[in-house]
């Protein structure tokens, strides 16, 4: 990184600093509800070499992309101005100045072992990655959270993807051999212990290879029609609606928004019984609550594809304890909790599976929970 940076950017960068991605245990789509998640990050990470520049231009380069580096000016940042890559720390600098940070240019490198369009939130690592760079390079002493809310506003504010907020919180604020239980109304999160090798089990990431865009439209309906559902109950979000009501919220809801209700209920259950069971030690018990999570999304949700479904029934076919598909759907990946001595006959499987389906071969990532953002050098 620091000969990358030199060779783009002509200087030695004053920093490194890391982001990662994450896999979400349970708690999908309930996020911009007001509700509850159970992310980890994982160690697939984003890095940023940066230096502070006083001329106000923000000049980007990335390992992966193509073309030469990005140059635009501070003050000239407004959503829709920059619609490659770039929009993405692009737009965290221009939220840090619309909340009144004094922050300038910077000159940026980033590389990225976070595979993109895999449900693994590459944009929300690269995000957290440069605002926690921007806040050392221009020392404002914000806490991780704050950062991670303030990168939220870069996605949903300048990049057009209406996101909540756990993505950029598990990039942020998760720690290592624990999940980050997140209560999105208040604000608050928590860690649970979550180390399934202690129990000889293994959390194996399947990429379908499928890629996914949460700025096509599709996420925005469904975050519309939960929005909507919510105004008809006299709710202020579908989190204030218990498994109890559900009978009475379908007799009052039209028919189509009643399995989006459905589903943001029960999930949000689905993470209580889940934190429930790592408090208690017992990491096996989430198989069953990773299959409820993913018929949910199939069926309720309806976010799921043919190849996310292959992986989850093959997984289980051959003795995995659970597997659902993870992020924001339409593609991506799924996540698979097994025995260790299971992965590789579960891989070959899915890999089998792929092939025989006439797929293209995904992609598998054997994951742990690792620490979040963090300056590296």
């Amino acid at each position: 990184m620091k000969e990358a940076f030199r060779r783009v950017h002509g200087a030695d960068a004053e920093g490194i600093w890391a982001a990662p991605g994450r896999v979400n245990l349970i708690g999908e789509h309930t996020d911009y509800n007001d509700g509850f998640a159970l992310p980890i990050a994982i160690p697939q990470h984003t890095l940023v070499a940066a230096r502070r520049r006083q001329d106000g231009r923000l000049r980007l380069h990335s390992a992966q992309g193509e073309g030469p580096v990005i140059d635009l000016r501070v003050d000239g940042l407004t959503p829709g101005a920059v619609t490659t890559w770039g929009a993405y720390p692009a737009g965290v600098v221009w939220a840090l100045r619309e909340a009144g940070h004094p922050v300038g240019g910077a000159d940026l490198h980033v590389d990225s072992t976070v595979p993109t369009g895999a449900g693994l939130s590459s944009s929300a690592a690269l995000e957290c990655a440069v605002a926690f760079a921007y806040n050392d390079l221009y020392d404002l002493r914000l806490p991780a959270a704050a950062l991670a809310l303030l990168a939220q506003r870069a996605e949903n504010g300048f990049a057009g993807v209406p996101c909540g907020a756990m993505d950029q919180l598990a990039s942020a604020c998760c720690t290592e051999a624990a999940a980050l239980h997140l209560d999105l109304r208040a604000g608050s999160h928590e860690q649970v212990p979550f180390d399934p090798r202690a129990q000889g089990m293994s959390l194996l990431v399947v990429d379908t290879r499928v890629k996914h865009d949460l700025g096509d439209g599709a996420y925005a309906a469904l975050r519309t029609g939960c929005e909507r559902a919510a105004r008809l109950l006299g709710l202020a979000a579908l989190r204030d609606l218990g498994p109890v009501d559900l009978p009475r919220a379908a007799e009052l809801l039209p028919p189509h928004l009643v399995p989006l209700v459905r589903h943001v209920v029960t999930e949000n259950a689905r993470v209580a019984r889940a934190v429930a069971h790592l408090r208690a030690g017992q990491v096996a018990a989430l198989g069953p609550i990773l299959r409820d999570g993913h018929t949910s999304l199939r069926d309720d949700f309806r976010i799921s594809c043919a190849e996310s479904d292959l992986v989850v029934d093959t997984a289980l076919e051959h003795g995995a304890h659970g597997a659902r598909m993870t992020g924001g759907g339409f593609g991506g990946s799924v996540i698979v909790l097994a025995e260790e001595d299971r992965v590789e006959p579960i891989s070959v499987a899915v890999t089998t599976a792929f092939r025989a389906a006439g797929y293209q071969a995904p992609h598998m990532l054997p994951v742990s929970a690792a620490s979040g953002a963090r300056r590296v050098w």
